[in-house]
């Protein structure tokens, strides 16, 4: 088994300033472009902890809390919040930051993201531990632990 790794040592944030191919009709961004942006950041970040493929298995909860314009600089934060045997769990903070405008960056959403580390053969393998060190590390490992167990419990039910 691998050493333990810490959230920090595989946190990312990536950014995009928003082009006008991104949009609708109405300037305002594809909620897939923010998908697929959460999706890449959250596959460096189980992938820096693991260091082998991953797959993305479950997504929880996507809600958009503000819309996203053309010419806005979208930063998609995140981290590992808990590990399973072979399952990790990263939640990733969008941020949007207004170039026009002397405001504060603004939360867009906040989603949960499930990867599985899989080998070359796309069979599920071991992942490191998550080494909990502060207070808040410790917070987002036992909700993501309660979310994980909540979904387990789900799944054999509705098996």
């Amino acid at each position: 088994m691998k050493e333990p790794f810490r959230a920090k040592q595989s946190e990312v944030a990536i950014s995009n300033l928003m082009q006008p191919f991104q949009s609708n009709t109405y300037g305002k961004i594809h909620g897939g472009e923010i998908m697929k942006m959460m999706d890449n950041a959250a596959g460096i970040i189980a992938h820096r902890h693991c260091r082998t493929f991953i797959a993305t298995a479950r997504v929880d909860q996507m809600e958009f809390h503000i819309p996203i314009s053309i010419g806005n600089l979208v930063i998609c934060e995140g981290r590992l919040t808990y590990v399973g045997k072979h399952s990790m769990e990263v939640m990733v903070t969008v941020l949007v930051d207004d170039l026009d405008a002397d405001s504060p960056l603004k939360v867009a959403l906040t989603s949960y993201f499930t990867l599985v580390a899989i080998d070359k053969n796309g069979k599920p393998v071991p992942v490191p531990p998550l080494e909990v060190v502060t207070e808040e590390d410790k917070k987002l490992y036992e909700e993501g632990k309660a979310r994980y167990l909540a979904y387990k419990a789900s799944r054999e039910e509705h098996s």
